[in-house]
């Protein structure tokens, strides 16, 4: 069964790409039912990818943030988010969010006339998500459509083929439904805006451990500090210079689960100078000293 439990953290590149293939060059469709609760702090972490994804929110309420976009869905909601999309999910509590992510051409070959007639549209468009709400007729019966291929997923008698033609119906919904922007210079310019933000936050994984500022950010993607502000809010909701001090945080977690290395020099090493300072603001954001942190990965 393509279903996996296992997952407590979303793996990325140096541009948020997530690094884990979804099924497989001969099936590349892979189903996932997770619980947002046992996700570090309850949340999955930005990151986006080439496939189409679909999220079913079978309990429980989580928050979304799509691009610009953040809001929130709650039990018998679901959403779809087109490809390569940043994209970032939480929840305060257990969420149950059965989910399946398939690359286009699962649905029809990318040189079929479907493909292009009826997939191509929507992907290369400027939509970056839909949401499906029960209230709203066809929306309703994309609902019931995604409700079933989760259902299918435990039948072990052609689930493949249930899959592809349950896709196909819901595929129909949306193209004959949704309000399907065509490709235009808001794409262009979004993509740009994108592309820079990755440049900077490419610039930060590479050099976090170095003393950097924000002209040092701002000037690798050759923008003003102003633009690079901008950007940060935008797309991710923070600051640079604290996508920064999160992104040291992230590093000394690792090194502090997986090394034996002193404090201070972890401080060091991730661009804390102070290690005061480091084990303050540590504590800040993970409710654990490095020490106790180090400790409780430990008895895990």
């Amino acid at each position: 069964m393509n279903i996996n439990t296992n997952y407590t953290k979303i793996l990325t590149d140096e541009n948020l790409m997530e690094t884990v293939q979804h099924g497989n060059s001969s099936y590349p469709f892979q189903f996932y039912y997770e619980d947002l609760s046992v996700f570090d702090f309850n949340c999955i972490e930005w990151h986006w990818h080439t496939e189409l994804e679909f999220i079913y929110i079978e309990s429980g309420t989580v928050t979304f943030w799509i691009g610009e976009d953040q809001f929130k869905l709650s039990e018998g909601d679901g959403i779809f988010i087109n490809t390569k999309v940043l994209h970032r999910l939480y929840s305060p509590s257990k969420a149950l969010i059965p989910n399946f992510v398939f690359m286009p051409s699962f649905i029809a070959a990318c040189d079929s006339f479907i493909y292009q007639k009826y997939i191509l549209p929507v992907i290369s468009s400027s939509l970056s998500f839909l949401i499906f709400h029960k209230e709203v007729c066809w929306q309703a019966r994309a609902l019931t459509v995604m409700q079933q291929i989760i259902s299918a997923q435990d039948s072990a008698a052609s689930k493949e083929l249930i899959t592809v033609s349950l896709l196909q119906n819901l595929w129909q919904e949306i193209f004959e439904n949704a309000d399907i922007p065509s490709p235009e210079e808001h794409k262009d310019h979004s993509s740009s805006s994108q592309a820079r933000l990755q440049l900077m936050m490419q610039f930060i994984h590479l050099n976090y451990s170095q003393n950097i500022s924000l002209d040092d950010i701002a000037r690798e993607a050759m923008v003003s500090k102003s633009t690079a502000l901008n950007l940060f809010r935008k797309y991710l909701h923070i600051t640079p210079v604290n996508y920064l001090i999160n992104y040291r945080l992230k590093q000394a977690s690792q090194l502090l689960s997986k090394t034996e290395k002193k404090i201070h020099l972890i401080s060091s090493e991730t661009g804390f100078h102070n290690v005061e300072y480091f084990c303050k603001i540590f504590k800040k954001r993970y409710n654990f000293t490095p020490t106790e942190y180090r400790e409780q990965k430990h008895f895990l």
